[in-house]
């Protein structure tokens, strides 16, 4: 049976009508599900297409920003002139004015990826591109507190209503040192959710002090979020989930504490363990 979906009922959401079994009966249940939405965004900088990915259509203006932010495309926020999120048939748009500087290099970028054979990461044509050259980041103002990342990690699910009505989003939070969680965003995708968090955080002309505080995501740990958290100053990341190699390998480098299977009062510190008070 194919889905009938309605309207959206909820931001990020629409509901389904479904046949459930539960093992226990011939006849399958009909019921009414709510499904995640995942529509393409495509990334415009000064009237030319850059990017397009599939993301939740919700915060795109987080996402643009945290994106183009964590790509190295802005500098930073305030490079950022205007944004418009433009919705059609196809998907959204979001429009973006830049500063020239920014774009300059954005076309010097396109015209050396000009006929290149592609690895398939977006905006990547070369493997040499695929870990940008980023400083590392500067330790946490103060030490990280043990129970502070156990109690941000176990008000995460709490915090995610996306995920409550369809169990198919993740979510990026900022904590403060007391482990109080000041901001999530949630998306299909796992770096969305990072990029719309720095968005926020990052918003326009508005710069957030990272080094007063730490990430918690609800996915594993891989290195673009790694690269995404380097790239906005934050020093340390708290996954849910575990991290992979390269993710290890690159926090140590870049300075972050990476941090995997945060559940209940347990972690497991990968990389940077100086940082913990």
């Amino acid at each position: 049976m194919s889905p009938k979906h309605s309207a959206e009922l909820f931001p990020g959401a629409s509901s389904a009508e479904v046949r459930r079994y539960d093992g226990k009966q011939s006849l399958y249940e009909c019921a009414v599900d709510m499904l995640a939405q995942e529509v393409p965004v495509a990334f415009e900088y000064n009237g030319i297409s850059h990017a397009t990915l599939l993301a939740s259509p919700c915060d795109l203006e987080d996402l643009a920003l945290g994106f183009s932010l964590t790509e190295g495309i802005l500098r930073t926020s305030a490079d950022l002139h205007d944004v418009e999120i433009v919705e059609t048939p196809q998907g959204m748009i979001a429009r973006m004015i830049i500063a020239s500087a920014c774009f300059a290099q954005l076309k010097q970028r396109r015209r050396t990826l000009a006929g290149r054979t592609g690895c398939g990461l977006c905006g990547v044509e070369n493997l040499e591109d695929v870990v940008r050259p980023l400083p590392p980041v500067s330790p946490p103002r103060s030490s990280v507190n043990a129970a502070a990342i156990c109690r941000a990690a176990g008000q995460l699910r709490a915090l995610q209503p996306l995920h409550r009505e369809t169990g198919a989003t993740h979510a990026a939070a900022w904590a403060d040192m007391s482990g109080s969680l000041i901001h999530v965003r949630e998306d299909v995708g796992r770096h969305n959710a990072m990029d719309k968090l720095i968005g926020l955080m990052l918003h326009r002309r508005r710069q957030a002090d990272t080094s007063a505080g730490f990430a918690v995501i609800s996915s594993r740990a891989s290195f673009e979020i790694v690269q995404k958290a380097a790239a906005a100053g934050m020093a340390c990341v708290a996954a849910v989930s575990a991290p992979t190699h390269y993710a290890v390998q690159l926090a140590d480098e870049l300075g972050v504490m990476l941090i995997g299977f945060t559940r209940g009062e347990t972690f497991t510190v990968y990389s940077h363990p100086e940082y913990l008070g």
